[in-house]
């Protein structure tokens, strides 16, 4: 049975801090043990960051809308950009099981979009779990655009030890620094068809600065063989403990070399050796090799996330 709402309040912040944290934590393992989904709100990214994010005319950027009964929390709906302006806003969201159809839902994605329009969005992406039926069918009536899902797979540890892992000689790898921005945005482009990037004062302000994103607690690698560049990778450890490889990429010139699970390799034991309980990843569904890859070295469906392009 629902509850009715009796004292309803928003807050719109830039960042979370740690009370927010744990509420949109609590309200996350709510929603998902409810509806036997998964739900991507990159909240551990979100927390590191503790400064608010400005636009170019000194305007906070709005990225995090909390929905309040009273003190409880009872709906979220948070923005997250992985790069600079010209990258896609993805947005997620949900509502808490017993305070649904009370257009909770509706009132945070007005209220999103109106953000998104404020920042001039080139792209909107909203993340919903396959399985979420009701997420699915707002997307629907709102004329959201399917443009691909993401597979999320965890690491399975028997496999993964059981698995040789003797690597190609000569691999190094080294912790990147601002100074390899411009080669992470070129090869990011190459494997994620993120917007071409140039050297120059306005590219330098829309591009990831390796040694800010440790700040937040991603960690990025280059990989190298005799000296010269052969792929990248990221690797992120959360508040729970589970650790997160992501932007994994081998040059195409580099490819059937067994460069990339090599670097697959390093970022696992990487992980391993920060303590992390569980190691996840995410992959394009469309993508076969990488699929292939993660595979063969004990990596495991779990969920698949739709992306939807909201106009």
């Amino acid at each position: 049975m629902g509850k009715i709402i009796e004292e309803p309040s928003i807050r719109l912040k830039s960042s979370i801090n740690r009370q927010d944290y744990e509420a949109i934590q609590n309200l996350e393992a709510q929603c998902t043990q409810n509806d036997a989904i998964t739900l991507k709100l990159e909240l551990d990214y979100k927390l590191s960051d503790g400064e608010n994010s400005m636009s170019e005319n000194g305007i906070s950027d709005i990225s995090e809308f909390l929905y309040f009964d009273g003190g409880k929390l009872i709906g979220y709906m948070g923005i997250c950009c992985f790069g600079g302006i010209s990258q896609p806003l993805e947005i997620t969201g949900m509502v808490h099981p017993l305070y649904r159809r009370q257009g909770i839902f509706s009132k945070l994605c007005e209220l999103v979009m109106v953000e998104c329009r404020r920042r001039n969005a080139g792209c909107i992406l909203a993340l919903c779990d396959k399985k979420s039926d009701s997420g699915q069918k707002f997307l629907q009536k709102a004329g959201a655009v399917y443009q691909y899902s993401e597979f999320e797979m965890y690491l399975n540890d028997e496999i993964y030890e059981a698995m040789e892992k003797q690597e190609p000689s000569g691999i190094t790898f080294r912790k990147a620094i601002n100074a390899d921005a411009l080669e992470i945005a070129r090869q990011n482009t190459i494997y994620f068809g993120d917007a071409a990037v140039e050297d120059g004062d306005a590219v330098n302000r829309d591009i990831l600065l390796p040694e800010e994103e440790e700040k937040r607690g991603m960690t990025m690698y280059i990989a190298e063989k005799d000296d010269r560049i052969i792929g990248k990778v990221n690797i992120q450890m959360s508040e729970s403990g589970t650790g997160g490889i992501y932007g994994l990429g081998v040059l195409p010139e580099e490819r059937k070399k067994g460069f990339g699970r090599a670097v697959l390799t390093h970022a696992v034991e990487k992980l391993k050796d920060a303590k992390a309980a569980k190691i996840m990843l995410q992959v394009a569904a469309e993508n076969a090799a990488a699929l292939s890859l993660y595979k063969s070295c004990g990596f495991q469906e779990t969920s698949v996330m739709d992306y939807f392009e909201l106009k």
